[in-house]
C-alpha cells in the first residue's frame, strides 16, 4: 500500500509519520485491499480546533474518505482512523450481505427447477 502524507501548515516529523503509517497500516487487518492511502495533515491557528485531518482511501471498490477536527493532532488522526475502520467493516458486511442474498436466490431458484447460466 502506498502511503502519502501532505502536511499543510505544519511540520511533518518522523514521529507523525510513524504515528501515521502505523495507524493507516492497522486498517489493513479488516481484509480488504486497500491499493493507496492520502492523508492531509492542516493546522488552522484561528480555529477552535486547529488541527484537521482528512483521509482518503483508494481500495478495489468504491474508495472510502474520512476527516476530523481537534484540538491535538495525535488525537485526530485515532478519531479519524476510528471512523475509517468503521466504514470498512460496513463495507466488508455489505458485500458479505449480497453475496449470502446471490447463493440463496441462486439454491431457490435450482429448488423451483429454474436453470440461471
Amino acid at each position: 500500500m502506498q502511503i502519502h502524507i501532505t502536511p499543510r501548515n505544519i511540520i511533518l516529523t518522523g514521529a507523525i509519520h510513524e504515528f501515521v503509517a502505523e495507524k493507516v497500516s492497522h486498517l489493513e487487518g479488516h481484509g480488504e485491499t486497500i491499493l493507496a492511502a492520502h492523508i492531509v495533515l492542516l493546522h488552522n491557528h484561528d480555529r477552535k480546533k486547529p488541527y484537521i485531518v482528512k483521509v482518503h482511501l483508494a481500495l478495489s471498490g468504491p474508495d472510502i474518505h474520512a476527516e476530523d477536527a481537534e484540538a491535538d493532532l495525535y488525537v485526530a488522526i485515532d478519531k479519524v482512523i476510528d471512523k475509517l475502520s468503521r466504514q470498512i467493516s460496513k463495507l466488508k458486511t455489505k458485500k458479505k450481505e449480497h453475496d449470502k442474498h446471490r447463493i440463496q436466490q441462486k439454491r431457490e431458484a435450482e429448488k423451483r427447477g429454474y436453470k440461471r447460466p
